[in-house]
């Protein structure tokens, strides 16, 4: 896996004052996905994976002033701070695979490669519960029996 924050930007509100998000890039098995989380947020991670892990530093939560430059900086520690979580630890927690939108995937060392999509798709699968879509009385590939088409003919 590879975290990347390749950018941030600022959000007007309403209801509180301004604030900049993160926008996170999340590189795995082939695939990139984005995620945008607030310094807020990363915070929040820190405390919970400090119970858990051996974590690095995390930039400061005071900042003196918005300007890009200081900006750039705490994205750059942001980025470091995920970077060095990956390295430093064997197998990730699940809060920090969610904090990435990342679906769990069976613990494997860093240097086997996960296989296929299809494959990690089918392994999962007997796992995840799926709620119905559509819902079926009867088999819908079940041919009605003989009394049951005369019904349905005579009603044309």
């Amino acid at each position: 896996m590879e975290v990347y924050i390749p950018s941030f930007r600022y959000e007007e509100s309403d209801l509180e004052r301004g604030y900049t998000v993160f926008k996170i890039e999340v590189l795995m098995n082939g695939r990139k996905h984005f995620v945008e989380k607030r310094y807020s947020e990363f915070h929040a991670l820190h405390k919970k994976l400090k119970k858990c892990i051996k974590t690095p530093e995390i930039p400061s939560k005071h900042v003196r002033n918005w300007v890009p430059k200081v900006l750039e900086q705490r994205r750059q520690g942001l980025e470091t701070y995920l970077q060095a979580v990956i390295l430093e630890n064997e197998e990730l927690p699940k809060l920090f695979l969610d904090f990435l939108n990342v679906r769990h995937l069976p613990s494997l060392p860093k240097t086997e490669s996960y296989g296929s999509f299809d494959e990690t798709e089918s392994e999962e699968s007997s796992k995840l519960s799926h709620q119905p879509v559509l819902l079926f009385l009867r088999d819908p590939y079940v041919l009605p029996a003989a009394s049951e088409e005369v019904k349905y003919n005579s009603s044309s």
